[in-house]
């Protein structure tokens, strides 16, 4: 099965329209029913071990990818971000394993980021912010997907140790059609410039969010609008 899945990756820019790093993004090629989206085989693998397997795969070539690089003069600076699993965190060995990804590849811990819902961050939240806290002190870097979406309370936030804030697609898809999606970025900038957070807009579609999100101060972008996910040899 795991000869059937691909790693796409889709670019990741600053307010230059500089890359900075680009995100995983897994594929099912299945040799019966062609591609499946990952939303319709995602939630049925996180219902078994098997996502478990999945996200090991993927952090296994994302690290991979990151050696590669290490020689290629510009690719060299990117980061890649990879989306963790509820279940591959709770994982009591998940840390160890991203460590030891890391030293037996000799890679900079500094180039994986990892991504992960808020739920995930806040479920459980001692057991988290110890792993968090753990692998920030060890180099690798946290993004929180999908902000503002999930959980209403954000007192959390103050004790975790992230990077990064992922204003959902949903609130940029927003921009101009109703002032709340507005309020909410507005609202989620203002929280990252607070806390020290890199804030990154997905789902940048039109060259008229991209503006409004710069005319209300972000500085990180990804969406279509840039670059669509591609395979290795086409970034």
């Amino acid at each position: 099965m795991k000869n059937e899945f691909v790693l796409y990756y889709q670019k990741q820019f600053d307010a230059d329209q500089k890359t900075i790093g680009v995100e995983a993004l897994i594929r099912w090629q299945h040799p019966k029913l062609g591609f499946v989206p990952p939303n319709e085989f995602i939630p049925l693998a996180e219902e078994s071990d098997i996502i478990k397997e999945i996200g090991a795969y993927v952090l296994d070539e994302a690290t991979n990818l990151i050696l590669k690089w290490a020689n290629d003069e510009i690719k060299k600076e990117w980061r890649i971000s990879v989306n963790i699993s509820p279940k591959q965190f709770r994982d009591e060995g998940f840390v160890e394993n991203i460590k030891n990804l890391v030293i037996s590849k000799n890679i900079d811990p500094k180039k994986l980021r990892i991504e992960l819902t808020e739920s995930v961050a806040i479920d459980n939240q001692e057991s988290a912010m110890q792993k968090l806290d753990e692998l920030n002190r060890f180099g690798v870097s946290i993004s929180i997907d999908d902000f503002g979406t999930g959980y209403s309370s954000l007192g959390y936030l103050k004790h975790l140790h992230i990077d990064e804030l992922k204003i959902d697609q949903s609130f940029v898809f927003g921009l101009g059609k109703n002032s709340s999606d507005k309020t909410i970025i507005k609202t989620i900038l203002a929280m990252g410039e607070e806390f020290g957070f890199e804030i990154i807009a997905e789902g940048v579609e039109t060259k008229e969010q991209l503006e409004e999100l710069k005319n209300l101060g972000c500085n990180y972008f990804q969406g279509y609008f840039f670059a669509k996910p591609c395979h290795e040899d086409e970034l």
